[in-house]
């Protein structure tokens, strides 16, 4: 199966997966570049999975469901356009080949979840929309820091070799904010300097892995005691000991940073 991340808009991702045959899509904002990628190859459309509602992950449901007959599945408790099958954590879908187990993961939005493949091609994959980006998470626009703590926690407890296939090339100003939090973490400066060097030669830093994201990611991080200790120097008021303060530090922080 292969594994293609298709740029969309200023920095989206559609992930598609495919066997030279059929295919599978997450998040299509945009029709366009689904639809070449399926002419070029020769694939046909199988099945669409929605991570959350944001319309740079839904605004090409209608057009691909309409030309492609595919099947689409996405969030319960979410206004995703109809007709889809609706899925909360713990169901599963198979499509394709492929066993995907359902994951709630609120936070960037009330409903959000994401799809976890357990094997694909020897690995594990994760398509987790805006909930779990490199090196960074996303905005809190409907849940609470307590949510998209709970969330990240579920994510990191996968194995460390699963691929983390996000949806936004957001990676090198993640990392940015990262190293302000953690300055001396070593893993933190060659990881930057690998991602530097992809995006220099046009080429995504993505898909990462969770075993990279536990070593970078200061929001994965919130009991270490250099990221607590960054957020309670953001925020005086932060109990540096309890970590869902300590993220809802870090996403302030990241919200301001420049």
């Amino acid at each position: 199966m292969n594994l293609l991340p298709l740029p969309a808009f200023a920095d989206n991702y559609i992930w598609m997966l495919h066997d030279a045959r059929q295919a599978i899509v997450v998040d299509p904002g945009d029709p366009a570049p689904v639809q070449k990628a399926l002419h070029d190859l020769g694939l046909r459309l199988q099945a669409i999975l929605v991570t959350h509602h944001h319309n740079d992950h839904v605004g090409g449901v209608d057009v691909l469901r309409e030309a492609t007959g595919a099947t689409v599945y996405g969030p319960a408790r979410e206004k995703v356009p109809e007709p889809l099958v609706r899925l909360a954590g713990g169901d599963t879908v198979d499509v394709a080949g492929l066993h995907f187990t359902v994951l709630d993961v609120p936070g960037h939005t009330a409903g959000h979840i994401a799809y976890h493949c357990a094997d694909m091609g020897g690995t594990p994959v994760l398509f987790c929309g805006d909930t779990l980006f490199s090196g960074g998470c996303g905005r809190l626009f409907e849940g609470t820091p307590a949510q998209m703590l709970d969330s990240l926690d579920q994510l990191a407890a996968l194995p460390g070799n699963t691929r983390v296939c996000c949806a936004h090339e957001y990676t090198l100003s993640n990392l940015k904010f990262a190293r302000a939090v953690e300055p001396g973490n070593q893993d933190l400066v060659h990881y930057l300097g690998w991602c530097e060097a992809q995006r220099a030669q046009g080429l995504p830093t993505l898909p990462s892995n969770i075993a990279q994201e536990r070593g970078i990611n200061p929001f994965l991080r919130v009991r270490e005691a250099e990221v607590r200790e960054a957020a309670q120097r953001f925020d005086l008021q932060t109990d540096q000991h309890d970590a869902v303060a300590v993220l809802a530090a870090l996403r302030q922080w990241k919200n301001e940073f420049r």
